[in-house]
């Protein structure tokens, strides 16, 4: 990795481009005196209208402010839908900050539209390969013990666009914005299957949801007795009806729709059942025209949130470069950030906490000089594995598919400021 360190007024530089050693930066009289220039002068505080009378009253269920009207999610229905209810929405992650995802603004992926489901009708059975078939109601699987996890859940179509030849006019949100990470809350997998009693002969779990598509994955069981949570709360309160709505499973580190919502039975078995889930979607089409099926953990990954496009400079100065990593294989160890498409690196600080198979944030101070740039950034997860380039991801798998997509993804930054995809 190279790193520059030429001092300047503007402190020790990282790398090329600009990036600033973040540690410098806020030791001693360096920070203050940088982030003073872009203070306003003191003045006399003016008491504005909304300080001048009451505000508004209490409301049962608590709304962002109006003034966030834009930070949305966007929905991204395929052209022609074969049936109603197929498509996804995205989370506008260039909009958030920090590592969780706000249950409304989590992203939706739907094959069948989202079912409107009475918890007191709704069933879960665990049947198959089990010495004691069980049936639980929602009010039953509430009582057994329960555990948090902070985890990321990603769709293995996300970032498919970085798949097409030429790079795409899209923002952060359109490329990225089938990721999410919430505190999902359930019960262990495990402490069901040992209720049930798992025959000798079960190596998978076939688990199906109670959407009119069906969805339904084959899990291997060793992963069901790890770390697979049956979730009934999601960052606190009950599950969104997008997100499965009232229980859906947690695969951690696994690609989206391992993660079965709506979750209606678990079913062990001897062999993967090869659904169409697993068989015509969700596998890597190679160039060869073979296919790699069963592809679960989610490979690192990471994207530069701000700057990126929509969400640009407002002239030359100090900013800070901010973006999310992840991995299905554990924690994040580093993320580098390059400001001259990969030429030169600088090491962004990861902020606390970090967890395995959840999202990360990581920061960087960079002084624009109000030329041209391309910011990348490149992650490496605590397995050793890193986040290839554009040019190695196509080496190995061609451009035919649209999953599992984690090459190094590149914003330009123009003289005005703004960004756009480009391919670096």
């Amino acid at each position: 990795m190279s790193r520059p360190r030429i001092s300047n007024d503007d402190g020790p530089r990282a790398a090329g481009g600009g990036l600033i050693d973040r540690r410098a930066l806020f030791e001693g009289a360096l920070g203050a005196a940088v982030f003073a220039a872009s203070a306003v002068a003191a003045e006399p505080l003016v008491v504005p209208d909304w300080s001048m009378a009451p505000g508004g009253p209490f409301i049962p269920y608590g709304q962002p402010s109006k003034f966030e009207s834009r930070v949305t999610r966007v929905a991204t229905p395929p052209a022609n839908p074969a049936t109603p209810g197929v498509g996804a929405s995205r989370t506008p992650h260039h909009l958030l900050d920090g590592m969780i995802t706000p249950n409304s603004l989590h992203f939706e992926r739907a094959h069948g539209g989202i079912p409107d489901i009475d918890p007191e009708r709704h069933r879960l059975a665990i049947h198959g390969l089990v010495k004691r078939p069980l049936v639980f109601t929602m009010e039953a699987l509430a009582r057994y013990p329960m555990t948090s996890r902070i985890a990321f859940i990603e769709c293995g179509g996300n970032g498919g666009s970085l798949s097409q030849p030429v790079a795409q006019k899209v923002d952060a949100q359109a490329i990225r914005g089938l990721v999410s990470c919430a505190e999902w809350t359930g019960v262990p997998l495990s402490i069901l299957l040992d209720e049930a009693g798992v025959d000798p002969a079960a190596a998978w779990v076939y688990a199906e949801g109670a959407d009119s598509a069906g969805m339904s994955r084959s899990i291997p069981l060793k992963k069901a007795w790890d770390d697979t949570l049956v979730c009934l709360y999601q960052n606190g309160e009950r599950i969104r009806p997008s997100n499965g709505y009232p229980v859906r499973l947690l695969v951690p580190g696994f690609e989206g729709n391992m993660n079965v919502k709506w979750l209606r039975r678990l079913k062990l078995v001897a062999d993967p059942v090869i659904t169409k889930d697993e068989t015509s979607k969700y596998t890597i089409l190679l160039d060869s025209g073979k296919t790699w099926n069963f592809v679960w953990p989610i490979e690192v990954n990471s994207f530069i949130t701000r700057p990126s496009p929509g969400v640009g400079l407002k002239g030359p100065g100090l900013y800070e470069i901010s973006g999310l990593a992840w991995s299905g294989a554990g924690r994040i160890r580093s993320v580098e950030v390059s400001a001259d498409g990969g030429k030169s690196w600088a090491q962004a600080a990861l902020q606390d906490p970090v967890l395995p198979k959840a999202l990360t944030r990581f920061r960087l101070p960079w002084k624009w000089e109000g030329g041209p740039a391309v910011l990348q950034s490149r992650s490496t997860d605590e397995a050793g594995s890193v986040q290839p380039t554009r040019a190695a991801m196509i080496a190995e798998r061609g451009l035919r598919g649209q999953f599992h997509v984690n090459c190094i993804q590149s914003w330009a930054i123009d003289e005005k400021g703004e960004a756009a995809n480009v391919y670096a």
